[in-house]
């Protein structure tokens, strides 16, 4: 089959031929609808020799989403011809983390080498999947993978995000989005549809902003030397209840703080290598900095639920199995608007 791998460090993704991948006993075989390309892979091929925690190549691809193609010995409760969504981040299945739908908080993922799908396992963007489990899978039903595939992670993860700061948002909150790319522009719409708090979304480009104020911010920041006392200004001098990072960076970790209210929440969700600076006088009293990664499997169930209630809605660029790695090179410029999507047997 095809698929799009990341072959060696430093170097570019290229889409090469690879043995199809056999279903043992548990597994299930999806052929691959649609994928997501995330920023997060432009991170991980950044990385050093020494920085990689898993071997090359690589299939990327850690948004996925088929049809069952295959089942191991012994799978029950996903059909042949089922269209379904991938739960990205795998665990053990047995921890207490585990035990509660949240395998992205797994205590032994790194003690047993459990990786993702695309993020050290085989990933999506391939004719097939081999999915470890079915659990780690959820019917979509009627959505459309297409636009859909993409709740995986760029849905999951500020949702995942934005419910742990819901008491903050009361009426008469600000919530400030940093970065209103394909994670940013869905966490907008999400907080509209939960919560009613002012949403006050920041990015570099009119381009996405323009983006952001179709998606449902109330407010729009051009995200510059100017932009905390900006924001200052909009919430009348008091800052914002709650602020999401989906860049990262340390230019953006630093207004994410610094637009904070008294008792608000900071959540860091970029990966953009940026160390929020913390402490008595540095940041607003009683103000919570956390670092909150990807989401639970009830929570996938949940945010799958808004985009059949119309709720969400995810902008998407499509590309072909063979213009993938022209996805990344137009995600690494900035040119992609929303999220690119890969459709391998399209």
């Amino acid at each position: 089959m095809k698929a799009l791998q990341y072959r060696e460090v430093g170097g570019a993704p290229e889409v090469v031929t690879v043995p199809d991948p056999v279903v043992g006993p548990g597994q299930v075989l999806l052929k691959v609808t649609a994928a997501g390309v995330c920023h997060s892979d432009i991170v991980v091929m950044s990385w050093s020799a020494e920085q990689l925690m898993f071997p090359l190549p690589l299939t990327l691809g850690h948004e996925g989403a088929g049809t069952v193609e295959a089942l191991g010995e012994g799978v029950e409760g996903v059909a042949i011809g089922e269209s379904v969504a991938v739960y990205g981040p795998w665990g053990c299945g047995a921890c207490l983390m585990c035990a509660q739908g949240k395998e992205n908080y797994c205590l032994r993922a790194e003690e047993l080498e459990i990786r993702p799908p695309g993020l050290g396992a085989p990933g999506a963007i391939a004719e097939y999947l081999l999915v470890d489990d079915a659990r780690h899978l959820v019917p979509l039903g009627g959505l459309d993978p297409v636009r859909n595939v993409p709740l995986t992670d760029a849905g999951l993860t500020p949702y995942h995000a934005i419910k742990g700061a819901l008491p903050k948002l009361v009426p008469g909150s600000a919530a400030v989005v940093i970065g209103t790319g394909g994670l940013g522009h869905v966490a907008i719409q999400v907080l509209r549809a939960l919560s009613p708090a002012r949403v006050i979304a920041l990015d570099v480009s009119e381009e996405k902003l323009e983006l952001a104020r179709t998606v449902g911010a109330h407010e729009t920041v051009l995200s510059d030397e100017r932009a905390t006392a900006r924001v200052r200004e909009l919430t009348g001098g008091l800052g914002a209840q709650a602020v999401f990072d989906f860049v990262g960076a340390p230019p953006t970790v630093a207004t994410a703080t610094a637009v904070a209210a008294v008792e608000a929440d900071v959540l860091i969700v970029g990966i953009g290598g940026g160390i929020a600076q913390v402490g008595f006088g540095v940041v607003p009293y009683d103000a919570s900095v956390r670092a909150p990664y990807w989401g639970s499997r009830a929570e996938l169930i949940e945010v799958l639920e808004l985009a059949r209630s119309g709720v969400v809605d995810v902008h998407v660029e499509t590309y072909s199995l063979d213009e993938a790695p022209e996805a990344y090179e137009r995600l690494h410029a900035g040119r992609v608007n929303g999220r690119a999507v890969i459709l391998p047997n399209g």
